[in-house]
């Protein structure tokens, strides 16, 4: 692949996004539109202004909202999105400084080296080959090597300082955020599991003698998790049949009514008054308690009086034996996944073994697709390709088309493949057990990364090609011995290495740069442009109104911030970025306008779209952390091959010292900060618990945790009190689309005003 060839997938990408990046600034001013791209305001915060914008205004792209997205204050994203937002900005402002830094090295030190590396006749740049850019072109022997080095010192410091700098930050946004939110339910609340079963008393029995005796002094009350029953489903259907009715002009509801809407043939629906006294007083846990002991799972909350005590409880073992009493501390209410909670806690660490078999099953066939896509990006394999079809041979030769296939489309299809994979590995999240949403999300994160960071990268980097081994499949007398062949040659480290032990020379670093140089464009920036295009939510929204013709804005559109699929995605490039920067640093100024769409993209999103429904604290940053760490490792292991290869030993030994100094920076972050996510500091429940004493607040916030973890919402008559519905702000038992957002405030019309959409 030659340079022309690149540009072409660069023009390709460039168009798609000014077209995609238009056509948004535009149907964002439609009115009909709103509730696609300004959802978190019309939810949180009614839009306010009365200005008009004009029929032609609303026709024309605009940048205003790129100014709003850049001007935006860490704390205003802070307010909108809270610390998780906050951290999740801060991997794309590492990315930035950290590969400004890269492009300056590389591009103007490492690249000229890499050019000149040989003795050779250079053709013009459009007609030059991507290898002549690369570390390949590099003779061996050369004292040139010792640029690479330097440079790799230069920006594995750069990346452990600001890498060391944001931990710091993001751990104190941590603490803040513990010490100076309102008192949270879930810092006095344990979850216990594993309940024993007693055929003498209930289970709500059991946990009531058990922390009565054992932890007298601060045992405040507890809470049972109860299966699934008649009055879950009534009480969905009373909240759908809510939503309908709520929209109704009040002044039809003032006409008589009947006394019975038909629900369906197992129990009608009664209409009751729509004040939320009337519902609470007509319900209470003491009468639903009897019908619902059958339904008790050996799960329960615990309240306790004070956050310390909180603490204790949920660190101590409480029993001889490790799988029962089983205690943690609760996630926010809004964060419970309530149906995992019915799971016997015997089964969870079976559930582990089995979805981490699962993900590494659906890992390796995975490698079907991801290989061929690499074969689709050497010219020699779609000559083999064009000869084993016939009728491809004519199209192939055609430069344009020539071009496209080896320039955009194998990262095209990857990245189509690799859109099942976020909800694939979300499901085997739900089948681990996990009891809050923000867990099932960080499970999930942890399993796209890694998948898509084996078959993305390294698979791409194995030496050999599934179109080089079709001949596996020609003969099945001796299938079994090509098979043997093939696949160690598929399934081997990366070819840096096999080179090295091959003792060949030259790596093949032209195709892999040039793979994951499209991969960023296609899978980047276009990707990019469609998440603020927001295309599934804009269909569903056009099919509403143009054919179901539903003039009334849902209340359940509302969605939390993707943390598990758009994680991963930054973090591969991250991780591309560093093996990449000093082999091929052609790719640094690609993914630099990358990291600078997305700044202004997730901001965008965040300001205007996602609505923040729980808060975990930033407690996904380790992962981040972690990966960029890994990520150094990888690219000075390679680096030491290549040098290795390149037989330059010296510039090999230096490499062996960053290594070590890199694996002592992440011991000393692990033992630092590390610590702070995992568990809550002592120290301060404390200071907090003698300032709700001092302020004259617990019995206050006694009563509110009591009725904080309800798992029928409008069972809860000071919650039913408090709200603006007849149903509780604690809605998370709903197992629709897990980032659904129900028991919104209604939806108020939007009034645009030209400050707020330009």
């Amino acid at each position: 692949m030659d340079v022309s060839d690149l540009l072409t997938s660069a023009g390709i990408n460039i168009a798609i996004c000014v077209v995609l990046l238009s056509l948004y600034s535009i149907l964002r001013k439609q009115p009909g539109n709103a509730c696609v791209y300004f959802t978190r305001r019309l939810v949180s915060e009614p839009v306010r202004g009365t200005g008009a914008i004009s029929c032609f205004e609303r026709f024309v792209p605009s940048t205003g909202w790129i100014a709003k997205a850049w001007q935006a204050t860490d704390e205003e994203i802070l307010a909108v999105g809270g610390v998780d937002a906050v951290a999740f900005m801060r991997i794309v402002v590492f990315s930035i400084r950290v590969f400004i830094i890269a492009a300056v090295i590389c591009l103007f030190i490492v690249l000229p080296v890499n050019y000149y590396g040989q003795d050779m006749q250079h053709k013009e740049i459009h007609s030059e080959s991507l290898e002549v850019f690369t570390i390949g072109n590099v003779k061996e022997d050369s004292k040139w090597l010792w640029v690479h080095c330097l440079a790799l010192y230069l920006i594995s410091c750069s990346a452990c300082v600001l890498l060391y700098f944001e931990y710091k930050n993001i751990t104190k946004m941590r603490l803040a955020h513990i010490t100076g939110s309102p008192p949270n339910p879930s810092h006095f609340t344990v979850l216990v599991r594993g309940v024993p079963w007693s055929p003498d008393n209930s289970y709500s029995n059991s946990v009531e003698q058990f922390f009565s005796t054992y932890y007298p002094e601060s045992y405040l009350s507890h809470q049972m998790v109860y299966g699934s029953c008649t009055v879950d489903k009534l009480m969905k259907d009373a909240e759908r049949m809510y939503r309908m009715l709520k929209s109704i002009d009040p002044r039809f509801l003032d006409r008589s009514l009947p006394y019975c809407i038909p629900g369906g043939a197992a129990h009608p629906f009664m209409v009751l008054n729509l004040r939320a006294d009337s519902v609470s007083s007509s319900t209470s846990m003491d009468r639903l308690q009897p019908s619902q002991r059958r339904k008790e799972c050996p799960a329960a909350f615990v309240f306790f009086r004070t956050r310390y005590a909180a603490l204790v409880a949920a660190q101590v073992l409480q029993s001889s034996n490790p799988m029962l009493w089983v205690t943690e501390l609760a996630p926010e209410p809004h964060d419970v996944y309530w149906s995992n909670l019915s799971i016997p806690y015997k089964q969870v660490w079976l559930r582990k073994i089995t979805t981490l078999i699962a993900s590494v099953v659906f890992m390796f066939l995975f490698l079907l697709p991801v290989t061929f896509v690499q074969g689709l990006t050497q010219l020699e394999h779609l000559d083999q390709l064009s000869r084993r079809v016939p009728f491809l041979k004519g199209i192939l030769k055609q430069e344009f088309i020539h071009r496209v296939v080896t320039g955009y489309l194998p990262s095209v299809i990857l990245m189509l493949f690799l859109y099942a994979v976020p909800p694939t590995m979300m499901l085997f999240s739900a089948m681990e057990g996990n009891i809050s949403r923000s867990q099932r999300k960080r499970s999930a994160c942890i399993k796209v990364l890694y998948f898509t960071i084996w078959n993305v990268f390294f698979v791409n980097v194995l030496s050999g090609s599934i179109i080089r081994q079709l001949t596996v499949f020609s003969s099945f007398k001796d299938a079994p011995k090509q098979l043997a062949r093939a696949v160690p040659t598929q399934v081997t480290f990366p070819c840096v290495l096999n080179c090295w032990f091959n003792k060949t020379s030259t790596p093949p670093t032209s195709w892999q740069a040039t793979f994951f140089t499209t991969y960023v464009l296609s899978s980047g920036w276009a990707s990019l442009s469609c998440e603020i295009m927001q295309p599934f939510p804009l269909i569903c929204n056009f099919f509403r109104k143009f054919i179901l013709r539903t003039k009334v804005e849902p209340s359940s559109c509302a969605l939390t911030f993707p943390h598990h699929t758009e994680i991963p995605r930054l973090l591969l490039f991250v991780h591309i970025g560093f093996t990449c920067s000093i082999m091929a640093p052609l790719i640094l100024p690609f993914l630099l306008v990358f990291f600078f769409l997305a700044f202004l993209v997730y901001r965008n999103q965040i300001l205007n779209v996602y609505v923040r429904k729980y808060e975990s604290g930033g407690e996904f940053w380790p992962i981040v952390h972690n990966s960029a760490i890994f990520s150094l490792l990888l690219t000075q292991v390679i680096a030491l091959g290549v040098f290795g290869i390149k037989q330059s030993p010296v510039a090999s030994g230096f490499i062996i010292p960053l290594i070590l100094l890199t694996l002592l920076f992440n011991e000393y972050c692990r033992q630092r900060f590390s610590p702070v996510f995992k568990r809550r500091p002592a120290q301060i429940l404390i200071e907090m618990d003698q300032q709700d004493e001092q302020l004259g607040r617990k019995e206050e916030i006694h009563n509110q945790i009591r009725s904080a973890y309800f798992q029928n919402p409008i069972i809860s008559h000071q919650v039913s009190i408090n709200s603006n519905l007849p149903l509780s702000r604690n809605t998370s038992h709903h197992q629709g689309d897990e980032d659904n957002l129900h028991g919104l405030k209604s939806l108020k019309p939007f009034r645009y005003s030209t400050s707020s959409i330009r």
